[in-house]
């Protein structure tokens, strides 16, 4: 049986998650390209690109973008929205990153692309993979959840449909065993056996957590930040844990 993320990530999560502003993402990344500090025409990854909203506004900003994703129909996606082809767009494994070590003068990993292994060790290899793709001294961003946050103000279930298909989406959420996980069921038409289902679930890794895997990893943390403002982080009210550090030397 495949891994929940290698089902997850295909033409219906474009239907689930259409919500997700490309307007939003353009602000967020020009202000995450600041704290970044990377001279015009830097080489930046992206991991975990997805339909290439954050990649396509780093191109934007004057980087040359690469985005690499394991999901090749959140690929093909991306590539219609990038018709001058500005990014670089790679199918890979986040945890074997198809690239020659020190490729990058800065990696990004947005929105939760993290925590999604069972095995501790290939969430910890993601970061030694970020640390290859690194020269020496450059940048790496990390935008996770708050897992205190998450734990305190979870929705246990919701409903809505898209306006668009007619589908209804429903969602379950619980958290168990250090993990939060969401049930997605999608009711395409009257019949209820067509109905889809899809299983999401990512690790409530902490602050301390992440500390300790940078250094086994070979990153320095120099900053957290609680929201993509640009807030202070606090453990028990951000809404995110966004983490910025550089390769060690």
């Amino acid at each position: 049986m495949s891994n929940w993320f290698e089902q997850s990530f295909g033409s219906d999560y474009m239907v689930v998650y259409k919500h997700r502003d490309w307007d939003n993402a353009y602000k967020e990344v020009q202000l995450m390209a600041q704290w970044l500090q990377l001279p015009a025409a830097a080489k930046v990854l992206d991991i975990g690109c997805g339909m290439g909203r954050h990649a396509l506004a780093l191109a934007d900003c004057g980087y040359e973008v690469t985005g690499m994703d394991l999901s090749e129909p959140l690929l093909s996606e991306a590539r219609k929205h990038d018709a001058l082809q500005r990014v670089t767009w790679v199918q890979g494994d986040m945890r074997q990153l198809p690239f020659e070590s020190g490729t990058f003068e800065g990696t990004v990993n947005l929105f939760t692309s993290f925590g999604y292994f069972a095995d501790e060790k290939e969430n910890v290899q993601v970061l030694r993979e970020i640390r290859r793709m690194l020269k020496p001294g450059a940048p790496f961003l990390i935008d996770f959840l708050n897992p205190a946050y998450v734990e305190r103000n979870l929705v246990s279930a919701s409903e809505r449909k898209d306006a668009e298909t007619g589908w209804v989406i429903r969602e379950q959420r619980k958290i168990e065993a250090g993990w939060v996980k969401k049930h997605i069921e999608i009711a395409v038409s009257s019949n209820e056996a067509d109905n889809r289902h899809y299983n999401e679930q990512v690790r409530l890794y902490s602050l301390t957590w992440f500390e300790q895997a940078f250094a086994e990893a070979g990153l320095v943390l120099e900053k957290t930040f609680g929201n993509v403002d640009g807030s202070v982080y606090d453990e028990l009210n951000s809404p995110r844990l966004i983490m910025l550090g550089r390769a060690m030397e």
